[in-house]
């Protein structure tokens, strides 16, 4: 293990020393390093045992991703998002993947910029590792949440830019936030984050129930992304669907949004 050395030590350098331990994790100080004592302090902040009891043990939620966003229904998570990346007018990508797989029972969502949002949302996933070698369980949605949610508010007012879903399954049941780079979170049933969320709200809005099936809550997701992608420039590509439930999560389909309007077209 690699040493760790200065004249004044953060004081929450010994949590991070004390997690090194455990997880076998190297921590190594470098001149000027800030981001060690952020991590260091978001860990110590999550306490073992993060469990809501005022909450359901079994909700739904359906989401829709930015066009992402999230809802509740009574089978688990439904998580949906567009492919498109773009700088300024220009069409950077079609086919970005906006789903984060932070473990086999959580996923994160990204909307607003690419780089920070795939940035904070992997290193979520080692901590989210090392919680679990830690203490032995997974850690639970709202604890996932409120780590990452420290970690951003650190640079709170310092350019990063990201809206993201951090939905799972965990003792609790199904569970969704909305955290963002100015350190909000939200618990929530149903959001929609990005630029073609208003479009997305609209569909779901008028069709989210607590009795759908999975299949209707996915074609709700679907609709409710190909609707953003119509109408909004910024969002398009693919839509690709997600369902979280008591086994983990699953990829249930990727559809090119060119192939659904003719599809609903042809419905109407």
């Amino acid at each position: 293990m690699t040493g760790l050395i200065q004249r004044s030590p953060h004081p929450s350098l010994a949590t991070a020393a004390k997690v090194s331990a455990i997880s076998g994790t190297q921590f190594r100080s470098l001149p000027q390093d800030t981001l060690l004592p952020v991590l260091a302090d978001a860990m110590a902040s999550v306490p073992d045992s993060t469990w809501r009891k005022d909450r359901a043990a079994f909700e739904e939620t359906d989401a829709i991703l930015d066009s992402t966003g999230h809802g509740q229904f009574q089978h688990g998570v439904i998580v949906a998002v567009d492919s498109r990346a773009t700088a300024g007018s220009y069409i950077a990508s079609q086919t970005v993947k906006k789903v984060i797989e932070i473990n086999p029972y959580l996923l994160g969502t990204m909307a607003g910029g690419a780089a920070d949002c795939s940035f904070w949302e992997r290193l979520l996933a080692r901590q989210c590792r090392i919680y679990e070698l830690r203490n032995k369980e997974r850690i639970s949605v709202a604890a996932a949440s409120k780590l990452l949610a420290n970690m951003v508010y650190q640079y709170k007012g310092m350019g990063l830019s990201m809206g993201t879903m951090v939905c799972g399954w965990d003792k609790r049941g199904p569970g969704l936030y909305y955290v963002d780079s100015e350190g909000n979170r939200v618990c929530g049933d149903l959001f929609a984050v990005g630029s073609g969320s208003m479009y997305a709200y609209g569909v779901m809005d008028s069709g989210l129930r607590h009795e759908l099936t999975v299949e209707e809550a996915c074609e709700l997701g679907r609709r409710a992304i190909y609707q953003a992608t119509y109408r909004d420039a910024y969002s398009g590509g693919q839509v690709n669907l997600y369902h979280v439930h008591g086994e983990g999560w699953t990829r249930v389909s990727q559809d090119d949004v060119l192939m659904l309007h003719q599809q609903y077209k042809e419905k109407a």
